[in-house]
């Protein structure tokens, strides 16, 4: 009998300061594989994506998400915007993108296709996306 390789399923995100709609968003991710890797944006890139320092530094917030139950593994991303260079490394099955991930998604599904690498990528549901965004919480609005 031949042993199967696990199901890696990866997303990617910023992930400044987990709640529970990332928990949501890592629930649904693992439904898809057998093993869950976050790939967290560097400092420097989520400066570039959004204008400002994430809270957390990516060492803390990787260290974070690998406490996390959900979670196999938590590694930075790539240096440079659309390199991508992880997926080479890591190899995943398939790759969740939140609901509010769309730049990514249009960015990445062609890039895939360009690499012609056979990776799924799956378009998660929200959950309670009016409360529990990470924007809407750093500004103060806890949506009471």
């Amino acid at each position: 009998m031949a042993i199967q390789a696990k199901k890696i399923v990866m997303v990617f995100g910023v992930f400044d300061g987990i709640h529970d709609g990332h928990r949501n968003l890592f629930e649904q991710a693992r439904k898809y594989g057998d093993e869950l890797v976050a790939v967290v944006c560097r400092d420097e890139m989520t400066t570039q994506l959004k204008g400002k320092l994430p809270k957390f530094s990516e060492s803390e917030r990787v260290a974070t998400l690998k406490k996390d139950a959900l979670i196999a593994n938590a590694v930075l991303g790539d240096e440079y915007l659309s390199s991508y260079n992880i997926l080479f490394q890591l190899k995943p099955n398939a790759i969740c993108l939140g609901y509010d991930q769309q730049t990514l998604a249009d960015d990445i599904v062609p890039w895939l296709k360009q690499q012609k690498l056979d990776i799924q990528v799956i378009r998660l549901k929200p959950y309670q996306p009016e409360m529990l965004h990470s924007s809407l919480l750093n500004q103060g609005w806890f949506g009471f």
